[in-house]
């Protein structure tokens, strides 16, 4: 598997395997399976993990692989891998959130993890009409100097915050957002301010929950409640996009291209977020090892110009989504919202 160097000495392979469901929301979590999974993926060289203090478990799931392996991550028969979580304060808690707040919900993730350092913690905030998000972001810059972090991103910030917490002096290392065929917000302003100060993005939601799949390919559009909580995400922004019909042309065009190269859908809808600017890796949610073929056919192909016409002629009629980055999902009174989970952290 391909690597990107995220900064002098810190690589990332260009699949990040994803957390997200192994919290709950897409069905029961066999442990034992799940680390097994995890074990695949690392000698596939997908070395690079995205969890969450948010996400239910996972954190702790990551340090039992951690150090069930340890032995042989030590002796080198497994490569190093990278663990990137997030902070993520609780809606209730932006309001008044000091130092202390950060320090535990940071110590909390270390212990989790098993580790001395975290590898990358990307930062988030619910409504910027709490402004402690600069202070937060420097507390965070603070405990980097301390030694407890190594990187810090940020994730699901629209530009000018992004730029606001960059004016304070907080280094930021990557930028992880929702980008992909169906959602192009991040190339509106975003992907300059990435360039003009070398943030690469680490990109989430690029096979949308599934729905950007062959599984879908000719299907009526499914009628609720969904399998989990990705599809009922996605399929919100499927409406943004243009509706289920636009939708099934562009997995018609997709399908077409695959052919070209004997791989799925997925892995064309993959290979285009990663052939954009300033995109690092693509992190996907695989459920477990069998995904793993598909995912390595990633470096055996690229897009041409052909390829990519044939796919604007469907993005080109897209109606959305518009807007500065997550503007949608970060009003809780809009249908992006009212999805949302708040207050994970107070559990």
């Amino acid at each position: 598997m391909e690597r990107t160097e995220i900064r002098p000495g810190y690589t990332v392979s260009k699949v990040i395997k994803g957390g997200w469901h192994l919290a709950g929301g897409h069905g029961n979590i066999d442990e034992t399976q799940a680390l097994d999974d995890m074990h695949e993926f690392v000698k596939a060289g997908i070395t690079t993990f995205d969890c969450a203090d948010i996400y239910t478990g996972v954190e702790a799931l990551i340090g039992k692989f951690r150090k069930k392996y340890h032995d042989a991550f030590r002796s080198g028969d497994l490569p190093s891998i990278q663990i990137h979580t997030k902070y993520v304060p609780d809606y209730s808690a932006l309001a008044h959130l000091k130092k202390k707040d950060t320090v535990k919900i940071i110590d909390r993730s270390l212990k989790r993890l098993n580790v001395e350092q975290l590898d990358l913690v990307q930062f988030s905030w619910w409504d910027y009409q709490f402004p402690k998000y600069i202070d937060t972001a420097l507390h965070l810059s603070e405990l980097q100097k301390s030694g407890k972090i190594r990187n810090i991103g940020v994730t699901n910030f629209d530009t000018r915050r992004i730029k606001e917490m960059l004016d304070a002096g907080v280094e930021i290392a990557t930028n992880q957002v929702q980008y992909s065929l169906l959602d192009r917000r991040v190339e509106t302003n975003m992907t300059a301010l990435a360039k003009e100060y070398d943030i690469p993005f680490l990109c989430y939601g690029t096979v949308a929950g599934g729905f950007l799949s062959d599984r879908y390919l000719g299907t009526l559009d499914p009628k609720l409640p969904y399998e989990n909580r990705s599809l009922t995400k996605y399929r919100l922004i499927i409406d943004e996009f243009g509706g289920y019909d636009l939708f099934q042309e562009l997995l018609k065009t997709l399908r077409k291209i695959a052919n070209k190269y004997n791989v799925g859908i997925a892995e064309i809808a993959s290979k285009y977020v990663l052939q954009k600017s300033m995109v690092a890796s693509v992190i996907v949610g695989a459920r477990n090892s069998k995904h793993l073929r598909s995912l390595e056919k990633l470096d055996g192909f690229s897009l041409n110009d052909n390829d990519l016409n044939l796919i604007a002629k469907i993005t080109n009629q897209s109606k959305g989504p518009r807007g500065p980055f997550y503007e949608l999902e970060r009003d809780k009174t809009g249908k992006h919202g009212a999805i949302m989970k708040y207050n994970l952290n107070e559990k």
